[in-house]
C-alpha cells in the first residue's frame, strides 16, 4: 500500500564535489515528485560547480569535470529547482544528513530564500538502520529482491529510495502510512534540532541550546551573557550557512525580548502617572 500523502512529496538525491557541506558543490540533482493522487514528476539537471573534482570523487558517482563544463551553474537553476519542489515534504536516503543541508547550502549561497518551515523531512537510511542496518544497495535487494542497476546515478538513486520506502511501509507494521509518522521516526537523533548540521537544538524547556563544544547544551542567550564574542566566532567559522541563518535569528529573538523588557518599567511608569492624575483630580 502507498503511502498515504497529503501533499507532494520530493524524493531527491544529489551527486557532490565532496562530502563537506559548506564548501563541496552540487554537480547532479535529481528529485522524483509524488503527487497524493499517486502521478509522478521528475526533475533532473547536471551542474556546473565551478570547481575542480578529484579522481577519488569522480571514481564514485562517474561524473567528470569535462562532463560538466557546459552545463549550468546552480545558481542558473536555483530558481527552477526551488518551483518544482514549492509545497513538497522531502525525502531521500542520508537526506537529513547530507542533501537536505547541501541544497539549504547552495541555495543560500545564491542568494535564494528558500524555507524548510511546515515541511516534513523523511530519512529512509534512518529507518532502514533503525530496522536492518545497511546500505542503499543492500537496502534495495534486502526490501525490493532487486539489484541496484547504477547506483550513484542520481535519478537511479531516488527511484530505488522511493520503492524501498514504500517497501518498508509493506514489511513493518508498526510503520505507518503517514508522512507525520515517517518524518519523526527517521529522525537520527532524540533532541529537537534548530538546524540541519546539528549544531543549534532545543532543550526540554524548548530553549535554544549550543549542541557541541565547549558549551554543549548551554542556551545561547546565557553564552551571549558571558561570552558575546562566541556568536561572532560562530558566524565567521565554517559552520553550514542555514546554522548560521538559525543562530541570527534566534539573538533576533533576544534582542526583542532584551528589548520589550526595557520597554515594560516605562509601560508601568506611565501607568502609575496615569492612575495618579486620576486620583488627584
Amino acid at each position: 500500500m502507498p503511502i498515504a500523502l497529503q501533499r507532494p512529496i520530493a524524493i531527491f538525491d544529489l551527486e557532490p564535489t565532496g562530502i563537506n557541506i559548506t564548501q563541496d558543490r552540487i554537480v547532479e540533482i535529481a528529485i522524483l515528485k509524488i503527487h497524493p493522487d499517486g502521478t509522478q514528476d521528475t526533475y533532473e539537471k547536471r551542474v556546473n560547480p565551478e570547481k575542480e573534482m578529484t579522481a577519488e570523487i569522480i571514481a564514485i558517482h562517474g561524473i567528470s569535470n569535462e562532463d560538466l563544463k557546459d552545463c549550468p551553474t546552480f545558481a542558473e537553476i536555483a530558481k527552477e529547482v526551488k518551483e518544482f519542489v514549492e509545497g513538497c515534504d522531502f525525502g531521500g536516503f542520508n537526506s537529513n544528513k547530507f542533501d537536505v543541508p547541501v541544497l539549504v547550502e547552495e541555495m543560500l549561497r545564491v542568494g535564494e530564500a528558500f524555507s524548510i518551515e511546515n515541511r516534513k523531512f523523511i530519512d529512509v537510511q534512518n529507518i532502514f538502520h533503525k530496522m536492518e542496518q545497511r546500505t542503499l544497495s543492500a537496502a534495495y535487494k534486502f526490501y525490493c529482491d532487486k539489484d541496484l542497476i547504477n547506483a550513484h546515478s542520481a535519478l537511479a538513486d531516488t527511484v530505488a529510495t522511493w520503492e524501498i520506502l514504500n517497501a518498508q511501509i509493506e514489511r513493518y507494521d508498526e510503520l505507518q502510512d503517514n508522512v507525520d509518522f515517517l518524518s519523526d521516526f527517521s529522525k537520527a537523533h532524540d533532541f529537537k534540532r534548530v538546524d540541519f548540521a546539528g549544531r543549534l537544538a532545543r532543550n526540554e524547556k524548548g530553549e535554544v541550546v549550543y549542541n557541541f563544544g565547549k558549551h554543549r547544551g548551554k542556551t545561547v542567550e546565557e553564552i551571549q551573557a558571558i561570552e558575546s564574542g562566541y556568536y561572532g566566532w560562530m558566524l565567521n567559522a565554517d559552520f553550514p550557512l542555514h546554522t548560521k541563518q538559525c543562530l541570527k535569528q534566534e539573538m533576533e529573538r533576544l534582542k526583542a525580548k532584551q528589548a520589550n523588557r526595557k520597554e515594560q518599567p516605562k509601560n508601568m511608569d506611565h501607568k502609575l502617572e496615569q492612575l495618579k492624575k486620576k486620583f488627584n483630580s
